[in-house]
């Protein structure tokens, strides 16, 4: 896949292009990349996704501190997936919001070479957030541009939305974000050092820093994962929170206890895939309590990453 900015112009009427933030990629956005893939096919036209390297609202409204769900690099990369042929990557500005949705078809006509435009089933774009699919069927008529409306996603989890699945990674529900987005929320860091308080009960944890701060962190507690590092791909269970039972502070920590592995990965990129969530995280009354709570935990932990990866086939 192609990947485009905004300084780069395209052949005229070689494109057919849709638009959006496409924070997680979900099966919402799916639907939509499958059509427009579909009609690219029919018209002989090039697939392109038209996204943003920055979510509207942390440009317009930084004080609201709006986080996202995955990378712009991890989003790309999903995009590729679906088999579409480009993406323009813009930068989200104060100027391009000004834009109404008229003088944003005609941009992408002249610089991006749209000849059709594929709308999202409920998406609107433009200043004029009160602009009906009707008013941009009337724009795309008057500047030579077909604008074709998406099917509605219809599957199991509908309605889904990036900011449906943010609330439920704020509120620990992992495996309902997984169901919606069609793939685990992850999280990427690198391997720092920490406390080191696991190895002395049995439990030795790697604790994950360095994460991007624009991207949401789910609830604190447990959670039953999948790590991939050092070129493996393995079952694990982390911990997000203080570790209140080893008076660590009050500073938040993601410390992954991976099973059956015991190798040196101090420094090396980490990414943990959030399966389910296990349980609150709470102060326990000794040491030994926490040992035998985090043995609950691993047995649950293997139970359900056991039966996630029977689903995929994975060893």
């Amino acid at each position: 896949m192609k990947i485009i900015g905004s300084d780069t112009q395209l052949e005229p009427g070689t494109t057919i292009a849709t638009i959006g933030m496409f924070d997680g990629v979900h099966l919402g956005h799916a639907t939509l990349l499958d059509f427009l893939k579909e009609q690219a096919r029919q018209r002989g036209l090039e697939s392109a996704v038209v996204t943003f390297a920055q979510h509207p609202q942390a440009v317009l409204h930084p004080e609201a501190g709006i986080k996202m769900i995955m990378t712009v690099d991890d989003k790309l990369k999903l995009i590729a997936r679906h088999g579409i042929d480009c993406t323009v990557l813009l930068d989200f500005t104060r100027e391009l919001s000004l834009l109404d949705s008229s003088r944003f078809i005609e941009l992408l006509r002249d610089r991006y070479g749209v000849a059709a435009l594929v709308a999202g089933y409920d998406h609107h774009f433009g200043h004029n957030k009160q602009e009906t699919f009707a008013d941009y069927v009337r724009h795309g008529r008057e500047l030579g541009v077909d604008i074709v409306k998406a099917p509605e996603y219809l599957g199991a989890y509908a309605p889904v939305s990036s900011s449906i699945i943010r609330k439920l990674i704020a509120s620990g529900k992992v495996d309902d974000a997984m169901h919606c987005m069609g793939h685990p929320y992850s999280l990427a860091g690198k391997v720092v050092h920490g406390f080191h308080n696991g190895s002395g009960i049995g439990f030795p944890t790697a604790n994950v820093g360095e994460l991007d701060p624009t991207l949401i962190l789910p609830h604190r507690g447990a959670y039953a994962v999948m790590v991939d590092v050092a070129g493996k791909h393995l079952k694990g269970m982390v911990n997000v929170g203080v570790r209140p039972t080893m008076h660590n502070g009050h500073r938040l920590s993601i410390e992954v206890n991976i099973f059956d592995f015991d190798g040196d990965i101090y420094g090396m990129p980490i990414k943990l895939e959030f399966i389910k969530f296990l349980r609150l995280e709470f102060k326990l009354g000794s040491i030994e309590e926490l040992r035998a709570q985090l043995t609950r935990d691993r047995a649950q932990s293997v139970k359900i990453l056991d039966a996630y990866c029977a689903t995929r086939h994975e060893a």
